[in-house]
């Protein structure tokens, strides 16, 4: 009987019970396996989604601003600006160099662009009037300009004739202060590319110059870029356009283009920092972080990176002889011959913190100091001596120089990460090249004239050869 009534009271109980609200898992979620399932791929078509509006492709890029995302010229469709870049291993998602805040480096930037104390002691130039632009001396009178203890000394640097610019252009490039972009185009060589990843306020605070010549002016022409009939003073995207009247310069377009790739702080004096960018580079990181990141944080004059495959001034050489990417193979001989009797000698950790002997010139930030601004004279009176391939004096130059350079020499990851790399004009729109432009194989045999002699000494160091 009590058994009988206990049960009835559980059954009451559990009545009242049920008859509450109460909330239930549904079956859809009971299984731990299908939760997990229904996440991934909610994450993964997200991920697909987010990837596929990205300019980037890339998933979460950190990027320390939003750049400029609407293009910033529209090109003719025969031209083909983006045609032929060459492909690397490395992954466009990740990054081997860190970028500050951007609007903290713009702030930065433009108040030590104020502070002239910075910048100083301003070099003195030779001034003169001489059949050369940079005055053609001789190897003893170079070399002597190479210790600059003094501040008061005069240094040649180039501009011993007028450079053939029109007077808007030469205005318009005074007026330049802060951070000055530079490349060049002659003889049609390369197309003409807009940078990317531009921060909001970068056109207003960073200038962009393009030298070029009338071949390459008849090539914008020939594709529809540029109408002859609009101004004088041309303009695509960000690159104001100066065109140089290269037949009162140098006969070799190369050594035309050398003029304001080393002699930019010439070209600009109220610019305190610049880019001298390749035209067969396009930029992919704002100016103004490239300069933050590798110049100043790192505290140096200037920032280039090391070539990819060589580490030796005379293996560059080899290489120029081989590929023919300069035509006289005697006065190859010649440059070699005479640093390695002033001599210069192969890279090694003695030099450090130089961690090699040869960049890889196509991209070079500068501050316009004491100490890159001697650096870029001296080295263009070498090119003007010798030839354009400025990574044949490079080494002699920076040794040898009083004070020294302070310089970053950053890794190829680096250069990879922050420009894309293309091919040069396959086609020069009617332009006939140059013999000595073309690549045939050739020797730099330094057995010849002598020239063994004088660089045994530098080849068995760097071969680690051991001779009786």
């Amino acid at each position: 009987m009590k058994r009988n009534k206990w049960k009835t009271e559980k059954v009451i109980g559990r009545s009242q019970f049920m008859g509450k609200a109460s909330l239930t898992t549904p079956l859809l979620f009971q299984s731990k396996l299908l939760c997990f399932s229904l996440l991934y791929l909610l994450t993964t078509l997200f991920l697909v989604f987010y990837v596929s509006l990205s300019p980037t492709k890339c998933i979460f890029r950190s990027s320390p601003f939003d750049p400029i995302q609407s293009p910033l010229f529209s090109y003719p469709p025969n031209y083909g600006e983006h045609k032929y870049a060459i492909s690397t291993a490395r992954s466009s998602c990740t990054s081997s160099v860190r970028f500050s805040d951007y609007w903290m480096v713009l702030q930065k930037i433009q108040e030590s662009s104020r502070n002239s104390s910075m910048f100083m002691p301003v070099l003195r130039y030779m001034q003169g009037n001489a059949h050369s632009f940079g005055g053609n001396f001789s190897t003893q009178k170079r070399i002597s300009y190479f210790d600059h203890l003094d501040n008061g000394k005069e240094i040649p640097c180039g501009f011993m004739k007028e450079f053939p610019i029109s007077k808007s252009d030469r205005a318009a490039m005074e007026k330049c202060g802060g951070v000055v972009v530079v490349s060049a185009i002659f003889s049609d060589h390369d197309k003409i590319r807009q940078p990317k990843g531009l921060g909001l306020k970068s056109p207003e605070n960073v200038c962009f110059f393009m030298f070029v010549d009338y071949t390459t002016l008849k090539g914008l022409d020939y594709h529809k870029v540029i109408s002859p009939e609009s101004s004088s003073d041309y303009k695509i995207g960000v690159w104001r356009l100066v065109r140089v009247s290269s037949q009162h310069l140098y006969k070799n377009p190369a050594m035309n283009g050398v003029i304001p790739k080393y002699l930019v702080h010439r070209l600009f004096p109220n610019s305190k920092y610049s880019i001298w960018v390749d035209a067969k580079l396009q930029l992919v990181v704002d100016p103004l972080l490239l300069i933050h990141s590798l110049v100043i944080s790192e505290d140096v004059d200037m920032a280039i990176s090391k070539h990819p495959f060589f580490v030796h001034t005379l293996e560059e050489a080899m290489a120029t002889a081989r590929w023919k990417k300069w035509w006289d193979i005697e006065s190859l001989k010649l440059q070699m011959g005479t640093y390695c009797a002033l001599g210069l000698k192969p890279w090694t950790k003695e030099k450090l913190p130089y961690t090699s002997d040869v960049p890889d010139s196509a991209l070079i930030l500068r501050k316009h100091g004491k100490g890159s601004n001697l650096f870029s004279c001296l080295l263009f009176n070498e090119l003007e001596a010798f030839n354009p391939r400025d990574q044949l004096a490079f080494a002699f130059v920076r040794d040898r120089m009083k004070p020294k350079v302070k310089m970053n020499m950053f890794d190829v990851e680096v250069f990879e990460n922050i420009v894309v790399e293309y091919r040069h004009n396959l086609k020069h729109s009617g332009t006939k090249l140059p013999e000595s432009s073309k690549n045939k194989r050739g020797s730099l045999d330094l057995s010849v004239n002598g020239t063994r002699n004088l660089c045994e000494s530098y080849l068995v160091e760097m071969w680690g050869e051991h001779r009786n």
